[in-house]
């Protein structure tokens, strides 16, 4: 798996390599303690998951690779924002289906989480087509669905995946056009409770392009990080999606997929691999 980051520039800059440049600092945003959280988390399902190849999550199995390194720098430039105090939620989207967001959000979290290290939680916001369920092989259960049609507290819907580190808060079920369930007032609710608990919160948003789902989302996240497939999402898909979500919301462009850059550090990596063993 091979990604980069890059801010949107002229066509020609939208081959970069890779980079990650923020394009606004967030919201200010209280950070709170991770022992002051503990108690809420004494009745949340602790589940093994099998962390398969397929799955894609090359931050925990193939830490080594080049692809890891990208979270990894990722994850830096983002807690610099969290450090201080600027960053806590952040909306996960693409321009159309099939960027990749989901996998992008499954490594993110992997990173963030730092082997338990920090409380990370994953919502499964795409209600339409949700896919993280999946592709971790997890069980159907209740989740935000239920959360914002039947107001489930959305802590007894969470989860905790070992070994990634981190919590799931599952798409859920409903027989109404999930578009419908995305009330303010319901999110407000749903975010509300989780807040407190989590020093990251991320959105696994649906698409741009079709639907309006993740412009309802965005303004219950501080910031948004855009997943661009290279050679494949058009440029003004792109700039479209910048445009619905505004680009003071934009925090930075995943550009996924990208060819050679596995070629590009092999020789790097069997290098500095020997020395660190």
């Amino acid at each position: 798996m091979s990604t980069g980051l890059a801010r949107l520039r002229p066509a020609s800059a939208m081959s970069q390599k890779f980079g990650v440049f923020p394009l606004r600092e967030p919201n200010e945003a209280l950070l709170r303690s991770p022992a002051a959280l503990e108690p809420a988390f004494k009745d949340i399902e602790v589940e093994q998951v099998e962390v398969l190849p397929e799955s894609r999550i090359v931050f925990h199995n193939e830490p080594r690779s080049p692809g890891a390194d990208r979270f990894r720098y990722l994850r830096m430039r983002l807690r610099e924002l969290w450090d201080a105090g600027k960053l806590r939620s952040l909306l996960i989207t693409s321009p159309l289906p099939q960027d990749g967001k989901s996998t992008i959000a499954l490594n993110l979290a992997t990173a963030l989480a730092e082997h338990g290290k920090r409380t990370v939680l994953l919502i499964e916001a795409d209600l339409h087509h949700p896919t993280l369920t999946s592709q971790l092989r997890l069980g159907v259960r209740d989740g935000l669905a239920e959360c914002l049609e039947e107001g489930l507290n959305p802590l007894s819907c969470v989860r905790r995946l070992d070994p990634l580190g981190w919590y799931l808060l599952p798409s859920g079920r409903t027989e109404k056009n999930p578009t419908d369930l995305l009330h303010p007032s319901a999110i407000a609710n749903v975010m509300s409770k989780l807040s407190p608990h989590f020093d990251w919160i991320l959105f696994d948003a649906p698409p741009l392009g079709p639907l309006t789902d993740s412009i309802s989302l965005s303004r219950f996240a501080d910031a948004s990080l855009v997943v661009v497939r290279a050679g494949a999402t058009p440029r003004e898909a792109v700039e479209d999606a910048f445009k619905q979500l505004g680009p003071k919301h934009v925090l930075g462009v995943v550009l996924n997929g990208m060819e050679g850059l596995d070629k590009l550090y092999s020789k790097y990596h069997a290098y500095y691999g020997k020395s660190s063993k």
